[in-house]
């Protein structure tokens, strides 16, 4: 039989103090969602379950015990760090959920310059130890547009990718090890050494998790030299995306690792560019490293943009500009409050993956069917992408697309509005052999452990176990299922 919601608060405050289990219904509204429902939010309109408490979780002992009670009575808990997710994945869409908050996890535990490698908890804002390392001259290389609001854990359980993954690689690429614990309080270490080959790399199956399988409580990822006095800027107009396709790709196949590879298209550089790139399609490289690196990337860039006559150089200092702009703080999320407010205009974006054969077809696509299919086509204020996260065999596409809502209420926006838009985007990408991304709210309520037809941490992990390792041998360095 299931816990009342004053049963589960009591025990939970049994088990880590009263002062951590919060359930005042403002804080409960608040945690109910996270920024995809931000035209209900600041409306105050909150439709979804409220969660029985918010817990503030301090230690890792603490999420084993508060893990081992609702696991035992099959409740429902979201974890939850920095609170900066736009997809509906902190949403508590379950009767009587828990809101597990790790953001008091917030020690840097250790910066191993000789291994090159960073400890943090969950908590850990990005920025934090960002500026701590960048005092020794060392960065993480991750920078998302989150940095100021985003925590590690946060930043490892949604596969986190930054702006300049073309260089440094997304959050995957820079985990070295972690520790997490399993929905039955089992506490696991997946230890911190360059690479493994015994089995499938479990890291892999804790990134990107959303809190379906297990609590990410501390990561460590790879440092690299910090050295922004070496960095190049460089950047073009042009008339048409599909050259700057064809540019971004030949800087990829030759060999070139900008930090920064960007594709704008006019629409959506209008944001930005239009004092120097009115109407046109504007593209963006970055070089940094080492003096010798970053000038021989610069190089080879500009050698490649030279074959296509229609790119016009711009200012570098006029691109400079743009980048020490893109960080996206607390300041700029309480100016776009209040410009929703005012105005009704509501912003979004959905990033999708294709190959170098596709991605102008997806892009073109998109944009034609949202301007001719899209019942609510005249409310679109603007409509347009760029190009970001370049890889050897394709790049990452995002659609960015504001809208004014129109006599809808608060509750109504998502449904008229967002989920439309992003039908179109999903069916056109899946259509050209595409792939989601970073798709706010669609098929992503997965932070909810539930032990039943739906799946859960409990199967997946025991599924795993049973085909990879069914003696129990490999243990050593990585993590298996919650049975002991």
């Amino acid at each position: 039989m299931s816990l009342s919601r004053e049963a589960i608060v009591e025990n939970l405050k049994e088990i880590v103090g009263p002062a951590q289990v919060i359930t005042d219904e403002e804080v409960l509204k608040k945690n109910s969602v996270d920024r995809f429902r931000k035209y209900a939010d600041i409306h105050n309109v909150f439709t979804l379950p409220l969660p029985a408490a918010v817990v503030k979780l301090q230690n890792t002992q603490q999420v084993s015990e508060v893990l081992a009670f609702l696991n035992q009575h099959q409740i429902n808990c979201v974890p939850r760090t920095g609170a900066s997710a736009t997809e509906g994945g902190l949403e508590t869409v379950v009767k009587n959920s828990v809101v597990l908050d790790g953001s008091g996890l917030n020690k840097i535990i250790k910066i191993d310059i000789r291994n090159m490698q960073a400890t943090a908890e969950c908590g850990v804002p990005l920025e934090i130890l960002e500026n701590q390392l960048r005092a020794q001259g060392y960065t993480t290389g991750h920078s998302p547009q989150s940095k100021p609001l985003a925590q590690m854990g946060g930043l490892v359980a949604t596969r986190s990718i930054g702006q300049l993954s073309t260089l440094y690689g997304a959050i995957e690429d820079m985990v070295v090890g972690l520790e997490a614990v399993f929905p039955d309080g089992t506490i696991t270490r997946i230890k911190n050494v360059p690479r493994r080959a015994a089995g499938p790399d479990i890291r892999h199956v804790i990134i990107g998790n959303e809190g379906a399988l297990c609590y990410i409580t501390e990561v460590t990822v790879k440092i690299f030299k910090y050295m922004p006095e070496n960095n190049l800027f460089y950047g073009y107009t042009l008339d048409n995306m599909q050259t700057g396709f064809d540019i971004l790709r030949e800087v990829m196949v030759d060999g070139y690792r900008p930090s920064i590879a960007r594709l704008y298209d006019a629409e959506d550089g209008s944001q930005h560019f239009t004092h120097f790139a009115d109407g046109k399609c504007v593209l963006i490289f970055m070089a940094e490293g080492s003096a010798g690196i970053a000038r021989a990337t610069g190089e080879g860039i500009e050698a490649i943009v030279a074959r296509h006559a229609e790119c016009k150089k711009v200012d570098s200092k006029l691109i400079e500009a743009w980048f020490n702009q893109l960080n996206w703080g607390p300041e700029k999320v309480a100016a776009e409050r209040e410009q929703i407010l005012r105005t009704n205009n509501m912003g979004f974006t959905t990033e999708v993956s294709g190959d170098w054969s596709s991605i102008h077809t997806i892009y073109a696509n998109v944009i034609q069917r949202i301007r001719t299919e899209f019942p609510h086509a005249k409310d679109i204020t603007m409509l347009g992408g760029h190009s970001s996260h370049s890889y050897i065999n394709g790049t990452n596409m995002y659609f960015v697309y504001d809208y004014n809502v129109v006599d809808c209420k608060p509750e109504e926006e998502i449904d008229k509005y967002h989920n439309p838009l992003n039908k179109i985007i999903v069916e056109e990408t899946i259509k050209q052999g595409g792939s989601m991304v970073h798709h706010h709210g669609i098929g992503k309520h997965r932070t909810h452990w539930t032990r039943d037809e739906h799946g859960s941490a409990y199967y997946i992990l025991k599924a795993l176990k049973e085909v990879y390792d069914p003696q129990g041998i490999m243990n050593s360095g990585t993590i298996y299922p919650i049975e002991k």
